[in-house]
């Protein structure tokens, strides 16, 4: 089994997974602010837990969007600059399917609508089925007013996001809003363990071709996001 490093900054948490085998170990932070900061204290931490150096991992997966600019940035950045010095390679992967996943393990859900606070009134959005052991595809992650969320119609279809307790009175009446699993949000956990399958079909990529999911446009990267890649880079 393969072991795999998992970094996922795309919201308010700030999380690191580390998969070895069968188990899964994780630490998690609040605090946008702080991410570029606590990325790598806590990928310190889970290597020295699990007795192993970074190049014992079999590749670096991180959540590379929808989110925050900031957030998706620090974890590309990160993931990049400790796969080049490791020579790994990198699984970018998408929050919005690792938010299905924790949907799937709380509730046993194979239909899953997932939607996430994209702040200035709008949020991200995609809509999965989970077949033959992994996630396809319903409706690809959009950008969008909370009311013109539009799901296919699915038996079964459970949603889980932020963006249902964010924009309350926008999705209220909704069939598929009752129940919302409101408190489920992008994690390192959930991405660990879907970066074994992506890594078994071959998904990864060189550290150089790494790149965020942008549904919105930014260009520069920030002082701080520069800090972390090279701190990244340094420490591998």
């Amino acid at each position: 089994m393969p072991n795999i490093l998992a970094i996922e900054t795309s919201a308010e948490l700030a999380s690191c997974a580390l998969l070895v085998g069968e188990k899964v170990i994780e630490r998690s932070t609040p605090g946008v602010r702080s991410h570029s900061q606590s990325v790598l204290p806590m990928v310190q931490e889970l290597l020295k837990e699990a007795g192993i150096a970074l190049a014992d991992c079999d590749a670096i997966a991180f959540g590379a969007g929808p989110g925050s600019f900031t957030g998706v940035r620090t974890a590309c950045g990160v993931a990049q600059g400790l796969a080049y010095g490791a020579r790994l390679p990198v699984l970018p992967l998408v929050t919005l399917e690792a938010m299905a996943e924790a949907c799937r393990a709380a509730t046993g859900a194979d239909e899953v609508l997932a939607v996430l606070d994209a702040r200035m009134g709008e949020v991200y959005w995609a809509q999965y089925r989970f077949d033959g052991g992994k996630w396809l595809e319903v409706v690809a992650p959009a950008l969008s007013a909370p009311q013109d969320v539009t799901p296919l119609a699915a038996e079964g279809l459970r949603a889980c996001g932020n963006g249902f307790a964010e924009y309350a009175d926008a999705f209220a009446g909704q069939p598929f809003a009752q129940d919302a699993l409101a408190d489920i949000m992008p994690h390192a956990r959930e991405l660990a363990l879907l970066a074994r399958g992506a890594l078994a079909a071959g998904q990864g990529v060189p550290a150089a071709q790494a790149q965020p999911l942008y549904l919105r446009n930014k260009v520069a990267y920030t002082s701080a996001e520069r800090q972390a890649i090279n701190q990244a880079k340094a420490g591998a």
